[in-house]
């Protein structure tokens, strides 16, 4: 899970995958309401919804070249709905505002490479489609095409992403048939479906050197009206795809003292029937943890994960896969890609971890 927030007009904090996975966001003042329970209709609810303040869509997968290179990648992008502008009449008046970070990890290299785009929507310059996913700046896109698949097109300061993504399972509702809670209160909620187990091919290149990838990845896509609960300072999530095609993701919202505040996620087995956990079934906690050079924040990089499906942990690939997005979404968070392990400490799974609230308190 992805999100972002702002702080009175500005976008504040993260990323995606989101969210983590908390789909939450911030809403203009006096506008939190709870989101009423509705079907989700496709192709129709893949793309933009302009009528509520915050979205994103958000991938992140794991790919591997023919001779065994590793790497990890993540493409999010951003709407966010300006409320001051919206009865302005003005061609140039800013009515939405569209975000984007994307990232390469490279095992090999122990690095993180990333970067962002931001600009206001409208002008050929950025849009977002309410028919289907199809969600651009300038040369950054990110398309659902005929047949079903994505289409990723991120030519970046020091790498390329033309990738293409496959469904290989049906779309998975999180929360309530969809309507996924991320706090206390009803109107602490978001819109919230995934695609996991995504086949991934095409070309990644870093620095001029192209490489050709194929492997796995996961879809999400929230869109909200809500406000983060006041004793909420980030949160923590994580989607997995499974090597038996089973599909697990889980999250928690903490407090100041890293305490949970609500929790959820689900878990469903290759060819079966989703479980979706409550907020009393999913518990986080810390093993390892890192601490980053430059913002001196300590990521809790290996955590123990309990769940109704099962006891996991997930470990990070690499330690430093901090992202500063202060040049467009404002704020700093860790997400990157890892590894599952069972109870019994083998590998089963890969996927990525998403953490805010480290580097400072999210705050509305």
């Amino acid at each position: 899970m992805s999100m972002m927030w702002t702080m009175g007009a500005a976008p504040f904090a993260p990323s995606r995958r989101g969210l983590l996975l908390a789909a939450l966001c911030a809403a203009a003042p006096g506008m939190a309401w709870a989101l009423p329970a509705r079907t989700l209709q496709f192709p129709r609810d893949f793309g933009s919804h302009p009528d509520l303040h915050t979205e994103w869509w958000y991938i992140t997968g794991h790919a591997r070249t023919a001779a065994g290179r590793e790497f990890g990648f993540q493409v999010t992008f951003f709407r966010s709905r300006v409320e001051a502008t919206q009865n302005m009449r003005s061609a140039f008046a800013a009515k939405n505002l569209v975000f984007a970070h994307a990232a390469v990890t490279d095992l090999e290299g122990r690095v993180l490479l990333h970067d962002q785009r931001i600009a206001r929507a409208g002008f050929g310059v950025a849009s977002a489609s309410d028919a289907d996913t199809d969600v651009r700046i300038r040369d950054w896109s990110l398309a659902r095409q005929k047949d079903g698949s994505y289409a990723a097109r991120i030519p970046a300061g020091e790498f390329t992403l033309d990738l293409r993504f496959t469904p290989t399972q049906p779309v998975l509702l999180q929360g309530n048939a969809g309507l996924s809670r991320k706090g206390p209160e009803e109107a602490q909620a978001s819109y919230y479906y995934s695609e996991p187990q995504l086949k991934v091919q095409g070309k990644l290149a870093l620095t001029g050197q192209a490489f050709e990838v194929d492997g796995g990845a996961w879809l999400d896509h929230e869109w909200s009206e809500a406000l983060m609960h006041p004793e909420a300072v980030g949160w923590d999530w994580i989607g997995m795809n499974l090597d038996d095609g089973s599909a697990l993701t889980a999250f928690h919202l903490r407090r100041a003292d890293g305490s949970g505040l609500w929790a959820g996620g689900s878990f469903r087995p290759r060819d079966g029937v989703a479980r979706i956990f409550k907020n009393d079934e999913v518990r986080f906690e810390r093993i390892n943890a890192w601490t980053s050079p430059r913002t001196q924040a300590k990521y809790p990089t290996q955590w123990r994960v309990q769940t109704p499906s099962g006891n996991f942990v997930v470990r990070a690939l690499l330690d430093d896969q901090e992202l500063d997005s202060r040049g467009s979404t404002g704020g700093v968070y860790w997400e990157g890609l890892s590894e599952l392990l069972d109870a019994q400490g083998r590998r089963v799974g890969s996927g990525y971890l998403e953490m805010t609230g480290y580097a400072a308190p999210l705050r509305l």
